[in-house]
């Protein structure tokens, strides 16, 4: 039998890791824009592969790029407690 809230945990921990729900928009919008542009399936399916291999937009991953894109004062996305004020 499933066990449905293990298989949920884990789909949420996958989605979380790859950037949130929002990177995952991107991602299936890059994926539709692949299926949808000119060229054969095997090419389709190589830049697909090149896609997934990068969560959300286009380009390759720049660490500070989430720290740039937080608004001014707002609490870092984790609980590290280097990062806490005394």
């Amino acid at each position: 039998m499933v066990n449905l809230k293990r298989f949920a945990d884990r789909a949420k921990k996958v989605v979380d890791k790859r950037g949130g729900v929002d990177s995952l928009k991107e991602d299936a919008s890059e994926l539709r824009g692949i299926a949808k542009g000119e060229g054969n399936l095997k090419d389709k399916a190589k830049a697909a592969g090149k896609a997934i291999q990068d969560p959300g937009a286009k380009g390759p991953d720049q660490p500070g790029k989430q720290a740039a894109q937080r608004a001014p004062g707002a609490a870092p996305e984790t609980d590290d407690p280097a990062t806490r004020s005394k």
